[in-house]
C-alpha cells in the first residue's frame, strides 16, 4: 500500500520511459517537418513496443519488444482496414472484442507486461475511427511499423552499452478463458452503448471497458476502474489548460513526448498519477491529427470513460460471481 501512494518513478521505469518518450518525439518531429501530423495516432500505437518487456533484463529483451511491436502494427492494420468501410462506427465494435479476447490471452499465456488487452484495443479501435482510404492504409501502417522499428533498435542500442546479466527467458502463464470472455462482453457493451449514443469517441469507452482487467481480483480491479476516473477528472483540468493555448505542432510533440515519459515512471506505481499524464497526451493527440472543439473533446472523455469504467466493473464483478457458483 505505501508503494503505491509514493509519488516518485516506480522501480525499473527508467529505461521504458526515455525509449517511449525518446521514440514518440522522433516520429512526431518527422510528421510535423514533412507536414503529416495527421498520422500521428498511427506513430503512437507503433511506440507502445518500447513499453513492453521494460523490468526484463536487457539481454534479450528486444525480442519481446519486437513482438509486441508487430502486435500493435497488425491491430494498426486491422483498424485501418475497418476504417475504410462506410460502417466503421458499428463493425468496430465486434472487432475490437475480438481484439480484446486475443490480447487477453495472448497475455496471459506470455505473461506480458503491461498486462492484458488494453493496448491492442486501443489501437484498432482509435485506427478505426479515422476514416482512410485503402492507400491510406498502407501509410498508416508504414507509420506504425517505423515507430516500432526505432523503439526497437532503441532497445538493442540499450542493450548493447549497458547489458548484461542472463538473456531473456520466455514465460508461459495458464490462458483464463473466462476472464477473456468478461473482457469481450465489457468491450462490446461498452461500445454498443457508446455507439447507440452517439459519442464522438467510442473508442475511449471500449478501452475503459478493457482497463480493469489488467489486473487481477475485483478489489483490484475495482481500485483500477477508479483510479481511471479520478485520474481522468485532474488529467482533464491539466489537458484544458494545455488545448487552450495555441502552440505550433513541434511545441505539441515535444509536451506529448514528455507526457509519455512521466507516465511510464508513474503508471507501474500509481495508475491514478500516471493518468493525469496520459489523459492530456491523449487529448493533444487528437487535436495534432484531427483538431476540435476543446469543450466537446473534454466532455466526450469524462463521459466515455466513465461509462466504460462502469461497465468494465459490472463486468468483472460478473467474473467473480461466476466463478463463486
Amino acid at each position: 500500500m505505501q508503494e503505491s501512494v509514493r509519488i516518485s518513478p516506480a522501480p525499473g521505469s527508467h529505461s521504458p520511459a526515455w525509449r517511449a518518450s525518446v521514440t514518440l518525439l522522433v516520429g512526431l518531429v518527422a510528421l510535423a517537418v514533412t507536414g503529416h501530423i495527421e498520422l500521428a495516432a498511427y506513430a503512437c500505437f507503433g511506440t507502445f513496443a518500447s513499453i513492453y518487456g521494460g523490468r526484463q533484463p536487457l539481454r534479450g529483451r528486444w525480442r519481446t519488444q519486437a513482438a509486441a511491436g508487430a502486435l500493435m502494427c497488425v491491430a494498426v492494420l486491422c483498424g485501418a482496414l475497418v476504417a475504410t468501410s462506410s460502417h466503421r462506427a458499428w463493425l468496430v465494435v465486434p472487432v475490437a472484442a475480438v481484439w480484446a479476447a486475443a490480447g487477453s490471452m495472448l497475455s496471459d499465456r506470455f505473461v506480458l507486461r503491461p498486462p492484458g488487452p488494453m493496448f491492442p484495443v486501443f489501437a484498432v479501435a482509435t485506427c478505426a475511427a479515422l476514416p482512410v482510404t485503402l492507400s491510406g492504409v498502407a501509410v498508416a501502417v508504414g507509420v506504425a511499423v517505423a515507430a516500432a522499428l526505432i523503439a526497437v533498435l532503441l532497445g538493442l542500442l540499450e542493450e548493447r552499452l549497458i547489458g548484461s546479466g542472463a538473456p531473456v527467458e520466455v514465460s508461459r502463464g495458464d490462458v483464463r478463458v473466462d476472464h477473456a470472455t468478461a473482457v469481450v462482453v465489457a468491450v462490446l457493451v461498452a461500445g454498443a452503448v457508446s455507439t447507440a449514443l452517439g459519442l464522438s469517441h467510442t473508442y475511449w469507452a471500449m478501452v475503459a471497458a478493457a482497463v480493469p482487467f489488467g489486473v487481477t481480483g475485483l478489489m483490484a480491479q475495482t481500485t483500477r476502474g477508479l483510479q481511471r476516473v479520478v485520474g481522468t477528472v485532474v488529467g482533464l483540468v491539466l489537458a484544458a489548460v494545455l488545448l487552450s493555448v495555441s502552440l505550433p505542432a513541434l511545441v505539441v510533440a515535444v509536451v506529448v513526448a514528455a507526457l509519455q515519459a512521466v507516465t511510464e515512471l508513474l503508471v507501474g506505481r500509481h495508475y491514478g498519477l500516471a493518468l493525469v499524464a496520459i489523459t492530456p497526451l491523449s487529448l493533444l493527440m487528437v487535436q495534432l491529427g484531427h483538431p476540435q472543439p476543446v469543450g466537446d473533446l473534454l466532455w466526450s472523455r469524462l463521459a466515455e470513460t466513465l461509462l466504460g469504467v462502469v461497465v468494465g466493473l459490472a463486468a468483472a464483478l460478473a467474473l467473480r460471481e461466476f466463478r463463486r457458483r
